[in-house]
């Protein structure tokens, strides 16, 4: 088997979410265009986040059909896709479960693997996801060569994390980030929160004592006494 070329992050995201929706939502696949779409941006399982639009997940999708890795299906009024990654990859159950995962939500330690494919596949502890993955990044150059790299442990980490190659090679010994790290809070953020907070509270006291008068005027209780 020859190795595929390497694919674009767009067309690991549509075929990862093709492969999601067969094992999690099989009622509804095979999947629409607009199905494949929603899929691709949800905001839910998904690293990174991405905003595709009909015309590059079609452009992807006719790709990917161009390596047999989906196909078309007929019927109804909307045409549907469906992935073909197993017979391509030439992989068990178990490792295309893994391997979409990875394309979804990004690297992930073995237990974090096992927890995330609780809807794809259930394997019975970390190391049969490990067994699985060890198959995966020593896979022969004859049936295509590796599918996943295991990456350097990050500073801090108890675990290293796994990354899928089907989008080409990945250094094992750089850690990819985990995520986008959180906005640093600038000194002038937080004057200018408090400004805002003094001027509601004024506006809030000037309010109370317009509401206390306009009770003395009229001769109600103020307002907190009985």
């Amino acid at each position: 088997m020859s190795a595929l070329r390497p694919l674009s992050p767009a067309e690991a995201r549509v075929l990862g979410t093709l492969m999601e929706k067969a094992r999690t939502v099989p009622d509804s696949y095979p999947l629409t265009l607009n199905m494949v779409v929603t899929g691709c941006n949800q905001k839910t399982s998904r690293d990174p986040l991405m905003n595709l639009d009909e015309a590059h997940v079609q452009e992807a999708l006719d790709a990917l059909r161009s390596l047999s890795l989906v196909f078309e299906t007929s019927g109804g009024r909307a045409t549907r896709y469906e992935h073909n990654f197993q017979r391509v990859l030439g992989v068990p159950e178990q490792s295309a479960a893994l391997l979409g995962l990875l394309m979804l939500r990004g690297p992930q330690t073995a237990g974090e693997l096992r927890i995330n494919s609780e809807r794809w596949h259930r394997f019975a502890d970390i190391s049969s996801v490990e067994a699985f993955l060890d198959e995966l990044q020593e896979r022969s150059t004859e049936k295509g060569g590796p599918l996943v790299v295991k990456l350097a442990r990050a500073p801090g980490a108890r675990e290293q994390r796994w990354a899928h190659l089907l989008c080409g090679p990945v250094d094992p010994g750089v850690e990819i980030p985990a995520a986008a790290p959180a906005a640093r809070t600038e000194p002038g953020d937080v004057a200018r929160l408090q400004g805002r907070v003094d001027t509601l509270e004024q506006e809030v006291a000037r309010l109370r004592d317009t509401v206390q008068r306009l009770c003395t005027e009229l001769g109600l209780s103020q307002v907190g006494q009985p």
